[in-house]
Protein backbone atom coordinates (compact mmCIF):
# COMPACT_ATOMS: atom_id res chain seq x y z
CA UNK A 1 0.00 0.00 0.00
CA UNK A 2 1.49 3.42 -0.99
CA UNK A 3 2.71 5.35 1.91
CA UNK A 4 2.59 2.17 4.18
CA UNK A 5 5.65 1.84 6.44
CA UNK A 6 7.27 -1.71 5.47
CA UNK A 7 9.23 -1.91 9.02
CA UNK A 8 9.14 -4.69 11.39
CA UNK A 9 6.54 -3.54 14.17
CA UNK A 10 8.18 -1.92 16.74
CA UNK A 11 11.70 -1.83 15.20
CA UNK A 12 11.45 1.72 14.59
CA UNK A 13 12.49 3.39 11.41
CA UNK A 14 15.28 1.71 9.53
CA UNK A 15 19.04 2.87 9.37
CA UNK A 16 20.26 5.08 6.31
CA UNK A 17 23.46 3.93 4.76
CA UNK A 18 25.06 6.49 5.72
CA UNK A 19 24.71 5.66 9.60
CA UNK A 20 27.53 3.79 11.86
CA UNK A 21 26.57 1.13 13.28
CA UNK A 22 27.28 0.90 16.87
CA UNK A 23 29.21 -1.76 18.86
CA UNK A 24 29.72 -2.24 22.54
CA UNK A 25 33.63 -3.74 23.43
CA UNK A 26 33.04 -5.36 26.79
CA UNK A 27 36.91 -5.92 28.32
CA UNK A 28 38.11 -9.52 29.28
CA UNK A 29 38.34 -9.79 32.70
CA UNK A 30 41.90 -9.81 33.77
CA UNK A 31 43.13 -13.38 35.50
CA UNK A 32 43.34 -13.24 39.45
CA UNK A 33 46.19 -14.19 41.19
CA UNK A 34 44.37 -17.71 42.30
CA UNK A 35 44.27 -18.58 38.79
CA UNK A 36 47.31 -18.13 38.06
CA UNK A 37 48.44 -20.03 41.33
CA UNK A 38 45.88 -22.58 40.33
CA UNK A 39 47.43 -22.73 36.68
CA UNK A 40 51.34 -23.23 38.48
CA UNK A 41 50.22 -26.11 40.70
CA UNK A 42 48.31 -27.85 38.34
CA UNK A 43 51.83 -27.87 35.79
CA UNK A 44 54.11 -29.06 38.65
CA UNK A 45 51.84 -32.05 39.35
CA UNK A 46 51.94 -32.47 35.29
CA UNK A 47 55.44 -32.48 35.77
CA UNK A 48 55.90 -34.92 38.86
CA UNK A 49 53.28 -37.30 37.62
CA UNK A 50 55.76 -37.62 34.43
CA UNK A 51 58.98 -37.50 36.35
CA UNK A 52 56.94 -40.54 38.91
CA UNK A 53 55.94 -42.67 35.73
CA UNK A 54 59.48 -42.52 34.43
CA UNK A 55 61.09 -43.94 37.61
CA UNK A 56 58.57 -46.29 38.29
CA UNK A 57 60.13 -49.14 36.73
CA UNK A 58 63.67 -48.22 38.60
CA UNK A 59 61.73 -48.49 41.97
CA UNK A 60 59.89 -51.40 41.11
CA UNK A 61 62.78 -53.44 39.82
CA UNK A 62 64.83 -52.31 43.43
CA UNK A 63 61.39 -53.14 45.36
CA UNK A 64 61.61 -56.64 43.68
CA UNK A 65 64.90 -57.59 44.67
CA UNK A 66 65.24 -56.27 47.98
CA UNK A 67 61.64 -55.70 49.54
CA UNK A 68 58.94 -58.61 48.30
CA UNK A 69 61.84 -61.57 47.87
CA UNK A 70 62.08 -62.92 51.42
CA UNK A 71 65.20 -64.21 50.25
CA UNK A 72 66.47 -60.91 49.61
CA UNK A 73 65.15 -59.21 52.19
CA UNK A 74 68.77 -60.06 54.31
CA UNK A 75 71.08 -58.07 52.26
CA UNK A 76 74.47 -57.95 52.94
CA UNK A 77 75.56 -54.72 51.94
CA UNK A 78 73.43 -51.05 53.22
CA UNK A 79 70.91 -50.46 50.78
CA UNK A 80 70.31 -46.83 50.74
CA UNK A 81 66.79 -45.70 50.94
CA UNK A 82 65.56 -43.61 49.25
CA UNK A 83 68.37 -42.98 47.24
CA UNK A 84 70.56 -40.30 47.42
CA UNK A 85 71.42 -38.40 43.65
CA UNK A 86 74.59 -37.08 43.07
CA UNK A 87 74.68 -33.46 43.34
CA UNK A 88 74.69 -31.51 40.13
CA UNK A 89 77.23 -29.16 41.88
CA UNK A 90 79.64 -32.12 43.13
CA UNK A 91 83.00 -30.28 42.52
CA UNK A 92 84.49 -32.85 40.52
CA UNK A 93 88.01 -32.56 39.15
CA UNK A 94 90.96 -34.36 37.26
CA UNK A 95 94.33 -34.95 38.93
CA UNK A 96 95.44 -31.99 36.60
CA UNK A 97 92.36 -29.89 37.46
CA UNK A 98 90.44 -29.67 35.06
CA UNK A 99 86.79 -29.73 36.24
CA UNK A 100 84.19 -32.53 35.64
CA UNK A 101 80.53 -32.52 34.93
CA UNK A 102 78.86 -34.99 37.63
CA UNK A 103 76.09 -35.82 34.79
CA UNK A 104 79.23 -36.86 32.75
CA UNK A 105 79.27 -40.48 34.88
CA UNK A 106 75.91 -41.35 34.65
CA UNK A 107 74.24 -44.20 32.51
CA UNK A 108 76.61 -46.63 34.01
CA UNK A 109 77.04 -48.10 37.28
CA UNK A 110 79.87 -46.99 39.46
CA UNK A 111 81.99 -49.14 41.95
CA UNK A 112 83.59 -46.47 43.78
CA UNK A 113 86.34 -45.93 46.32
CA UNK A 114 87.15 -43.29 48.76
CA UNK A 115 90.48 -42.29 49.95
CA UNK A 116 92.65 -39.91 50.04
CA UNK A 117 95.66 -39.58 47.13
CA UNK A 118 98.86 -41.12 49.24
CA UNK A 119 96.62 -44.40 49.55
CA UNK A 120 97.39 -46.67 53.02
CA UNK A 121 97.23 -50.41 52.75
CA UNK A 122 93.74 -50.18 53.29
CA UNK A 123 93.14 -48.38 50.19
CA UNK A 124 95.50 -50.77 48.18
CA UNK A 125 93.25 -53.45 49.36
CA UNK A 126 89.50 -51.50 48.58
CA UNK A 127 90.84 -50.56 45.05
CA UNK A 128 92.17 -54.34 44.28
CA UNK A 129 88.98 -55.10 45.73
CA UNK A 130 87.09 -52.83 43.13
CA UNK A 131 89.05 -54.44 40.27
CA UNK A 132 88.37 -58.19 41.22
CA UNK A 133 84.49 -57.47 41.97
CA UNK A 134 84.24 -55.96 38.87
CA UNK A 135 86.12 -59.00 36.77
CA UNK A 136 83.98 -61.28 38.58
CA UNK A 137 81.52 -60.19 37.02
CA UNK A 138 82.01 -62.01 33.63
CA UNK A 139 79.42 -60.02 30.91
CA UNK A 140 77.93 -58.02 32.97
CA UNK A 141 81.42 -56.19 33.96
CA UNK A 142 80.95 -53.90 30.86
CA UNK A 143 77.91 -52.20 33.05
CA UNK A 144 80.64 -50.87 36.02
CA UNK A 145 83.14 -48.60 35.95
CA UNK A 146 85.73 -48.31 38.25
CA UNK A 147 85.73 -44.69 39.63
CA UNK A 148 88.32 -43.35 42.64
CA UNK A 149 87.56 -40.13 44.64
CA UNK A 150 90.89 -38.30 46.04
CA UNK A 151 89.40 -36.90 48.90
CA UNK A 152 92.32 -34.32 49.72
CA UNK A 153 95.41 -32.03 47.56
CA UNK A 154 97.82 -35.02 47.33
CA UNK A 155 99.12 -36.90 44.67
CA UNK A 156 98.33 -40.68 44.15
CA UNK A 157 101.29 -42.61 43.71
CA UNK A 158 102.90 -43.88 40.50
CA UNK A 159 102.66 -47.48 41.53
CA UNK A 160 99.42 -46.87 42.42
CA UNK A 161 98.61 -45.59 39.67
CA UNK A 162 100.07 -48.17 37.24
CA UNK A 163 97.85 -51.06 39.54
CA UNK A 164 94.98 -49.71 38.97
CA UNK A 165 94.95 -49.29 35.18
CA UNK A 166 95.12 -53.04 34.46
CA UNK A 167 92.44 -54.35 32.93
CA UNK A 168 89.90 -51.52 31.99
CA UNK A 169 91.02 -48.26 33.43
CA UNK A 170 89.82 -46.66 36.74
CA UNK A 171 88.81 -42.83 36.91
CA UNK A 172 90.11 -40.93 38.97
CA UNK A 173 88.33 -37.82 40.12
CA UNK A 174 89.59 -35.14 43.35
CA UNK A 175 86.95 -33.74 45.07
CA UNK A 176 86.61 -32.07 48.59
CA UNK A 177 86.16 -34.05 51.59
CA UNK A 178 83.20 -31.87 53.02
CA UNK A 179 81.76 -31.39 49.86
CA UNK A 180 81.62 -35.52 49.18
CA UNK A 181 80.29 -36.01 52.91
CA UNK A 182 77.24 -33.90 51.94
CA UNK A 183 76.63 -36.55 49.34
CA UNK A 184 77.45 -40.54 50.63
CA UNK A 185 77.89 -41.19 54.32
CA UNK A 186 79.66 -43.51 56.45
CA UNK A 187 78.52 -46.26 58.94
CA UNK A 188 78.55 -44.55 62.38
CA UNK A 189 81.71 -44.68 63.94
CA UNK A 190 83.50 -44.91 60.57
CA UNK A 191 84.60 -42.88 58.06
CA UNK A 192 84.13 -42.28 54.37
CA UNK A 193 87.05 -44.13 53.36
CA UNK A 194 86.02 -47.54 55.29
CA UNK A 195 83.16 -48.66 52.28
CA UNK A 196 83.13 -48.93 48.99
CA UNK A 197 79.62 -47.25 47.43
CA UNK A 198 77.64 -48.27 44.53
CA UNK A 199 76.18 -45.76 42.16
CA UNK A 200 73.15 -46.72 40.19
CA UNK A 201 73.72 -45.19 36.05
CA UNK A 202 71.05 -42.23 37.00
CA UNK A 203 73.97 -40.89 39.46
CA UNK A 204 71.88 -42.35 42.37
CA UNK A 205 74.31 -43.94 45.35
CA UNK A 206 72.02 -47.25 46.32
CA UNK A 207 74.87 -49.54 48.18
CA UNK A 208 77.00 -49.06 51.10
CA UNK A 209 79.46 -52.31 51.46
CA UNK A 210 80.24 -52.54 55.29
CA UNK A 211 83.59 -51.94 56.33
CA UNK A 212 86.46 -54.83 55.41
CA UNK A 213 83.34 -56.34 53.41
CA UNK A 214 83.19 -60.32 52.36
CA UNK A 215 84.06 -60.60 48.56
CA UNK A 216 81.52 -63.24 47.49
CA UNK A 217 78.45 -61.51 49.70
CA UNK A 218 78.85 -58.18 48.36
CA UNK A 219 79.04 -59.62 44.72
CA UNK A 220 76.18 -61.11 45.38
CA UNK A 221 74.66 -57.88 46.04
CA UNK A 222 76.01 -56.42 42.94
CA UNK A 223 74.66 -58.92 41.19
CA UNK A 224 71.13 -58.86 42.27
CA UNK A 225 71.25 -55.34 41.73
CA UNK A 226 72.34 -55.47 37.96
CA UNK A 227 69.78 -57.72 37.25
CA UNK A 228 67.11 -55.37 38.89
CA UNK A 229 67.82 -52.83 36.15
CA UNK A 230 68.72 -55.19 33.56
CA UNK A 231 65.70 -53.64 31.83
CA UNK A 232 66.22 -50.11 31.58
CA UNK A 233 69.68 -50.46 32.31
CA UNK A 234 72.51 -50.80 29.16
CA UNK A 235 76.14 -50.87 29.44
CA UNK A 236 78.18 -47.94 28.19
CA UNK A 237 78.05 -44.32 28.74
Amino acid sequence: MSGSNSSAPGSGAAPSAESPLAFTVHSMPAPSLDDVARRTASGRLKMLLVLAVCAAPVIASYLTYFVIRPQTRNNYAQLITPPREMPATLPLATLQGEAVRPASLQRQWLLVVVADGACDAACERHLLLQRQLREALGRDKDRLDKVWLVADGATPRPEVMKAIAQGQATTVLRVPHDALARWLEPEPSRRLADHLYLVDPMGQWMLRAPADPDPAKLKRDIERLLRASASWDLPGR
